[in-house]
């Protein structure tokens, strides 16, 4: 009998250890290590990365294009060279086509031709088109990254809401644990006065009812807390899992509630990525503006030509050679320098257009941001609302529970002594239990308050630095 005692005692110690070492393996989820894995793996972040890269190297292409263009080519061919007059063009008229003597009979006389090419061509004057291009990829570029900036900020503050939210979601669960424990209690106290009859039968059914209620409560709680910590991961970008949160948001409120931004409202992150698109589009309208204007060009050629065909082949048919060696070896050299000035005068009337078109586009980023402006000038107002709002009910929340608690305590020693009916308490139960979930949202509500006024800002550190 005592091996018997020993050896349970000895396997319920070991299962406390175990479990309290699972629970110190368990490593608590802090807020910032939360956001800095979300900035690190989320989808739309990685992206917006891969976006701005994107620009970039557009930019450094887009430079590289006032650079003349260099072409050089090689060609050796096979065939006839029998030639007729009269005039011909290609589809376009940009063809050239070299051809022998115009004979009176056709023949099928072949031989190996060849040319070699080294031409360039150089826009070296367009009224500032390549500077143009330049500056409206830089723009993008900014756009890019303001935009990067942007997401980076809006999914720091939904990473918080929802830690938050899980966070409250956790002790909510807990509350209706309570709520079901007290439930519990109530029915074993109500079972036994009605078994003693000392309650009429009623009371017990009253009681199963209660427990049942707090059940589905509580499964309700968990099912909330499964959804907000699904979210929780997918924010993170990770596999959904059960969470260890940071309970200083439940313990305390901001060190630093009414803190200020570091800069302006128009240093939100949202109103430049607004500004930036403005930039973009004016960039734009300068750009297509210089298409109305001529474009002056260099350009230069050096050929050398190979043939086997001879010189007098127009008065001799046979003088030619079909060896490769005759045909593939340059005998005559060409070269050709110019200045070349096009300019399409129908684009004035089609840029113009064009340009007004782009201006528009800029004047509606324009309301788009004014209207941006003022909607976050109103959640900036709203938020210093809701922060003495989430205070008030912070300070308040105490008090209901210590009034709860005790009318909890006094109504469940008056039932059992047989002084109150089962009515009276499981209003008091339900009271406390009220008030319980008060208090958690409460506290919550003051963070929440002031991540709003962080997000409204534009400022995250108002609220990650307060702590």
């Amino acid at each position: 009998m005592l091996v018997t005692i020993s050896k349970r005692l000895f396997l319920s110690l070991s299962g406390i250890l175990i479990l309290v070492n699972v629970q110190a393996q368990q490593k608590v989820l802090s807020i910032k290590d939360a956001e800095q894995l979300a900035l690190s793996n989320y989808g739309t972040i990685k992206a917006k990365v891969n976006q701005l890269n994107a620009s970039k190297a557009s930019l450094t292409e887009t430079k590289t294009e006032y650079l003349p263009d260099l072409n050089v080519s090689a060609q050796q061919a096979y065939g006839t060279a029998d030639g007729i007059n009269g005039p011909i063009s290609s589809y376009g008229g940009l063809a050239v086509a070299s051809s022998g003597p115009a004979l009176p009979n056709q023949n099928w006389n072949a031989a190996f031709g060849s040319l070699y090419v080294a031409n360039v061509n150089w826009n070296f004057f367009a009224f500032g088109r390549a500077k143009e291009k330049v500056k409206v990829q830089n723009s993008v570029v900014t756009l890019n990254e303001s935009d990067l900036a942007q997401e980076q900020f809006e999914h720091e503050v939904r990473v918080a809401s929802s830690y938050l939210n899980l966070l409250v979601a956790q002790q909510l669960s807990k509350a209706q644990q309570d709520n079901l424990n007290r439930s519990l209690d109530l029915q074993k106290v109500v079972i036994a006065r009605v078994k003693n009859g000392l309650n009429p039968g009623v009371d017990s059914s009253l009681a199963n009812a209660q427990v049942s209620n707090a059940r589905i409560s509580l499964t309700n709680a968990q099912q909330t807390v499964a959804d907000q910590a699904n979210q929780l991961a997918q924010y993170l970008g990770i596999p959904p899992q059960e969470f260890v949160l940071d309970t200083t948001f439940i313990s305390k409120i901001p060190t630093n509630i009414y803190a200020e931004p570091a800069s302006g409202t128009e240093e939100h992150p949202v109103l430049k990525y607004y500004r930036n698109r403005i930039g973009v589009s004016d960039e734009q309208a300068k750009y297509l503006n210089t298409f109305a204007y001529p474009t002056f060009s260099l350009f230069g050629t050096y050929q050398g030509r190979g043939s086997g065909f001879k010189s007098d082949i127009a008065s001799n048919e046979n003088d030619y050679s079909s060896s490769y060696g005759a045909g593939a070896d340059p005998t005559r050299y060409n070269y050709l320098l110019g200045v070349a000035f096009v300019w399409n005068l129908t684009n004035p009337f089609r840029v113009h257009y064009q340009v007004k078109s782009q201006r528009y586009t800029s004047a509606q980023y324009r309301d788009e941001y004014n209207l941006a402006d003022e909607q976050i000038r109103d959640q900036e107002a709203l938020a210093t609302i809701k922060i003495n709002n989430a205070l008030k009910n912070y300070s308040e929340a105490p008090v209901e529970v210590r009034a709860a608690n005790s009318a909890y305590i006094q109504k469940f020693a008056l039932y059992k002594n047989g002084l109150a009916n089962i009515v009276d308490f499981t209003d008091a139960l339900y009271t406390l239990n009220r008030a319980e979930i008060d208090q958690d949202i409460t506290s919550n509500n003051v963070w929440q308050a002031l991540l709003y006024k962080a997000a409204a800002t534009g400022d995250f550190g108002v609220f990650i630095n307060n702590f």
